[in-house]
């Protein structure tokens, strides 16, 4: 009888944006399945857990709520290591939280240091479409889009905390891409691993040396 050793994968998504998009709001109404109209700023850094099948296989995804205010944006290089998968939140209704993405987005690639930043995952959530009915929407989805498709097709969905829009496609979306991502580093890792052994059993000889590169 053959018995399926399942391993639970521990994903980490961290989530970066200005103060007030809605990161915290996101996260609750998708892990806890509540929305809360008092605002509180989220200071320093904290992270939710959420357990989700995806296919055949057990994940739990870990995910980080950054402080969106200046002073917090430097977080240092142990927030960001070890990260699966970053998503970026702004909020349709505020320019400036739209211009500052690519501030974020270099920040991010500065601190974490991908192997291969054009593989990782990034992702971009459009938040609080449901406010004024969209009457005082500032940023335009085509705009949104138009930063996406600069680099390299980055996945957009526009959302609502509030009214629960698009949250579990987005957060699905989300997973899906940091096992994607972490399931391609273990076999990186692998190559890698088995090169060296390759080299070790051989006395050392030069034949081993680019077996391990995966880009």
């Amino acid at each position: 009888m053959e018995v399926s050793a399942t391993k639970r994968r521990l994903l980490k998504v961290i989530f970066l944006g200005d103060s007030g998009v809605g990161k915290t709001s996101l996260m609750n109404r998708y892990v806890y399945k509540k929305f809360c109209l008092q605002y509180k700023a989220t200071i320093g850094a904290d992270f939710m857990t959420k357990e989700l099948q995806i296919d055949d296989q057990l994940v739990t995804l870990q995910v980080w709520d950054t402080a969106g205010q200046e002073r917090f944006q430097s977080l240092g290089a142990a927030f960001y290591r070890g990260a699966d998968c970053c998503v970026f939140v702004y909020d349709v209704n505020v320019v400036k939280s739209f211009e500052s993405l690519s501030s974020w987005h270099e920040e991010f690639l500065k601190q974490a240091g991908p192997a291969d930043p054009k593989a990782f995952p990034f992702l971009l959530l459009g938040n609080k479409i449901d406010v004024d009915n969209g009457n005082s929407r500032a940023v335009s989805e085509k705009r949104a889009r138009q930063w996406c498709n600069s680099r390299g097709n980055m996945p957009y969905f526009e959302t609502s905390a509030k009214e629960d829009y698009n949250v579990n496609e987005a957060f699905l979306c989300i997973a899906k891409a940091a096992l994607t991502n972490e399931e391609e580093q273990d076999h990186y890792f692998e190559s890698i691993s088995d090169s060296v052994s390759e080299v070790e059993a051989g006395g050392g000889g030069g034949g081993g040396g680019g077996g391990g590169c995966a880009c």
